[in-house]
């Protein structure tokens, strides 16, 4: 499916990352793999190679130009040329607000949303200067979605990815460049802190089955998810961008374009006492619901 493709696959040492970078190896793409920690993206380089597969790894953080730069050089040093983009890197500083400090904020921006805004467009120059497409997959998160308790920081990135999916796909197209955005969820260690979910992510990193109750709540393994990106990243899905696309577990979803649920008019204005009245009354039972979607904690307790 992605045979003489070349891919990068930033944060691509552990977790979901290396399943993107195993995934689209198998399915005949050479990978450079990224990560801050040279022993796993030397991992990850030997799984993919142990299996007949193509990589090289390398090692540095993303965030600054330079690094996103040399990146992109050393895909096509190493193979030529460069067709895909998979932005998954970031640092995560779980806090609330009152306890998150400056250093912990630009830490998890510059890796998220700055990693991802400089290798796009590192990418993308590429592409445009091939003359041949390409595909930009980046990565968001049901943080990024909807409410995220303790993850300002994280949050905020992963819903400005989102939103600059969108605009990149109106932006690139006329290069024949598919932006999207995977938003994925997996049993992974980001996860492992979440009630009841820690013993589960330890079964399955000990090799155990995910339970199908667990499953079809859209919690599986990074395999899970490996997929998509393959697809994504192939000539099939061409016609795909500009999209929010989740997976997990069993289960596949697209998410919607931010739009309007209602709307009122009233001639010559608003005063406070008429908002107040419209959000007491029309608009009462149209607020949205900026809550995450409850797991079912009993499935969880009995895997």
């Amino acid at each position: 499916m992605l045979d003489g493709k070349v891919a990068i696959v930033t944060g691509s040492g552990r977790g979901l990352g290396r399943a993107y970078a195993r995934a689209m190896a198998a399915a005949g793409a050479a990978v450079v793999v990224n990560d801050l920690d040279a022993d796993v993206a030397t991992e990850t380089v030997d799984l993919i190679t142990d299996a007949g597969g193509t990589a090289v790894a390398h090692v540095g953080a993303v965030g600054g130009s330079e690094f996103a730069d040399a990146l992109v050089r050393r895909a096509v040093d190493e193979f030529g040329r460069l067709d895909v983009m998979v932005t998954n890197a970031g640092a995560l500083r779980d806090r609330t607000l009152r306890n998150a400090t400056d250093d912990d904020f630009d830490l998890v921006v510059n890796s998220h949303l700055r990693g991802t805004f400089t290798c796009g467009r590192a990418a993308a120059a590429r592409f445009r200067e091939q003359g041949e497409g390409g595909r930009l997959i980046l990565v968001g998160s049901p943080a990024g979605q909807r409410a995220s308790f303790g993850q300002t920081a994280y949050s905020a990135s992963k819903g400005a990815i989102v939103a600059m999916t969108r605009t990149w796909a109106l932006e690139l197209a006329k290069i024949d460049v598919t932006v999207n955005a995977i938003v994925p969820t997996a049993l992974t260690r980001m996860v492992a802190t979440m009630p009841r979910v820690g013993d589960l992510v330890a079964k399955v990193d000990a090799g155990e089955p995910v339970p199908d109750a667990v499953r079809r709540q859209g919690l599986g393994s990074p395999e899970d998810v490996a997929p998509v990106i393959v697809y994504l990243a192939s000539k099939e899905s061409a016609h795909v961008t500009g999209q929010a696309i989740a997976a997990g577990g069993d289960r596949i979803a697209l998410w919607t374009h931010p739009g309007e649920v209602e709307e009122r008019f009233r001639p010559g204005g608003w005063s406070a006492g008429s908002v107040a009245e419209l959000f007491s009354g029309a608009y009462a039972d149209r607020l949205q619901d900026f809550r995450p979607a409850p797991l079912d904690l009993e499935a969880l307790e009995e895997a």
